[in-house]
């Protein structure tokens, strides 16, 4: 992200805005979500976000054929193997009893005999043919070549026609309130506006699926005219999904550890984090003692010991209606207990028509003013500071909220820290 290059941009006023508040990507037209592009962001949305469905249910059905198969090949060679001793077997049965011969299968006849050859090298072809999807199939899950940013550059995946569909489908807009003043102090610190290149993007909230992220870095509409690119950091458990991992590693995406996103930073890359994460996810409606009308967030320390470590400023981002493109259905507390222990999201969540297709919901991105690490970074101190930090951080969250949600048509909703 760049400070420095979002200042000369291209800005809008409206009179219908807070004062303060300037546009920089206009929201869409309803309209320009073509019936063709619904299509686009319907059919995405399944594959993609269930990915972890068809996926791993398509590896149990590979694995049921492949063992039906080799099941049927295996009786059909028993079968055969067995004429020519059942044909000696009743040769020699014609000393024996009547009664004991009436027991006695009959040999099979030459049609049948070639018949259960044919089956049984009909079943091992198509025990192989299911074997090798089956093994193709878990290979490209968990290890591929094709995960790599230079595959991504070379497709050219951020210029998609898709990601268009997407921007129009959720009406992309983008405002930045830089309050009352248009500058802080701080900002008139020449070293400081250098470092503001390299400044952490922090989308608030993370919700049930991280959109608000995903639409700031992935399609190239969404951050040309406004931060610039950046590296997402996502969580671990990403990697259960497919298809989204391997979007993540044509971006660039880091692990959500401490030790990854630091060897980031050594690197001056910029980095994007919705820092909530997967506990933020069950702290809002439906669970008890929230009501429909409140949004929640949740800000770890973490990420401000890191941005004290490395010198980077952190620019906080509100996402308005990234917590309703989905829908989360309370399960028993110890799920929710479960999924933090383990870091990852065991939630049971629901779009139109009860598929995972997201409702169609206005983001609406607000970024607010630049929270910059102080001059004299104090080792001894640096619990303190980033606690420091993280209040400037809380309170302009909720500035922005508030100072925006009318404009948004959330003027009845309330947001608060947990």
């Amino acid at each position: 992200m760049s400070t420095n290059k979002y200042y000369g941009r291209r800005r809008r006023s409206s009179p219908l805005l807070p004062e303060g508040v300037d546009i920089i990507v206009e929201s869409p037209p309803f309209e320009a979500c073509s019936i063709m592009y619904k299509f686009l962001v319907y059919s995405s949305s399944i594959i993609v976000v269930g990915s972890p469905i068809w996926c791993y249910g398509g590896i149990i059905y590979l694995f049921r054929k492949w063992r039906h198969y080799r099941e049927l090949a295996t009786a059909a060679s028993a079968k055969t193997n067995n004429t020519t001793t059942s044909s000696n077997n009743y040769a020699t049965s014609s000393g024996e009893s009547s009664q004991e011969c009436s027991t006695k299968q009959p040999p099979l006849s030459q049609e049948e005999i070639q018949q259960s050859s044919l089956d049984y090298e009909k079943y091992q072809r198509l025990a192989k043919r299911y074997c090798v999807a089956l093994i193709t199939v878990i290979v490209l899950s968990v290890w591929g070549p094709h995960r790599s940013r230079k595959v991504g550059e070379f497709l050219g995946v951020r210029k998609w026609r898709l990601w268009d569909a997407w921007l129009n489908y959720v009406g992309y807009t983008v405002l930045h309130d830089k309050g009352i003043e248009s500058r802080t102090p701080r900002m008139n610190n020449p070293q400081v506006l250098d470092n503001d290149n390299d400044a952490i993007l922090a989308f608030v909230p993370h919700g049930i699926f991280p959109f608000a992220l995903a639409f700031s870095c992935l399609p190239q509409r969404g951050y040309e005219e406004t931060w610039g690119v950046f590296r997402p950091v996502v969580a671990t458990a990403t990697k259960l999904f497919p298809l989204v991992r391997t979007f993540i590693a044509w971006m660039g995406g880091i692990d959500a550890s401490r030790s990854a996103v630091s060897s980031a930073l050594n690197l001056s890359d910029a980095v994007g984090i919705a820092p909530g994460g997967i506990a933020e996810m069950f702290e809002t409606y439906p669970k008890s003692g929230f009501h429909r009308n409140d949004e929640a967030f949740r800000v770890r320390n973490g990420i401000f010991k890191l941005a004290l470590k490395h010198n980077r400023p952190i620019v906080p981002i509100y996402c308005f209606g990234a917590t309703k493109m989905l829908r989360r259905v309370q399960l028993p507390a110890f799920i929710e207990n479960l999924s933090r222990i383990l870091k990852i999201s065991l939630c049971l969540f629901f779009g139109k028509l009860g598929l995972p297709i997201p409702f169609r919901q206005r983001l609406m991105y607000v970024m607010g003013k630049t929270i910059y690490p102080p001059l004299d970074i104090e080792s001894g101190e640096l619990d303190e500071q980033a606690q420091e930090m993280h209040h400037r951080f809380c309170d302009e969250i909720m500035r922005i909220f508030e100072n925006n949600k009318d404009h948004y048509g959330w003027g009845n909703k309330s947001i608060r820290l947990v």
